[in-house]
């Protein structure tokens, strides 16, 4: 997965990506990414193929589920991309969305 490599390539290779959901974004709720190295008590643990690992927060759950998490290499829209079911509209950079 994309998410190792990425981790390796910042310098830390033990790292895994965590997905948040947050207020804001042009249509309500923004997507957020980080690197952490160990999942917290209430998170909830993706296992992706190449023993990737996505944590995710329970407040941040309902809005991700059943969401397929990709790596877009285009030159100019190179990084994640999320195919989220939960979404009623998109923005047009991605990362925002309402539900």
């Amino acid at each position: 997965m994309k998410a190792r490599q990425l981790a390796e390539r910042e310098g830390t290779p033990d790292a895994y990506l965590r997905l948040r959901v947050v207020a804001g974004g042009c249509s309500g709720f923004e997507y957020v990414f980080g690197w952490e190295r160990e999942p917290r008590a209430a998170d909830v643990v993706v296992e992706g193929p190449d023993g990737a690992q996505v944590f995710i927060d329970p407040k941040s759950l309902p809005f991700v589920d059943g969401t397929e998490l990709d790596y877009d290499t285009a030159l100019l829209s190179k990084g994640f991309v999320l195919n989220n079911p939960n979404a009623k509209s998109t923005c047009g950079c991605g990362s925002s969305f309402s539900v």
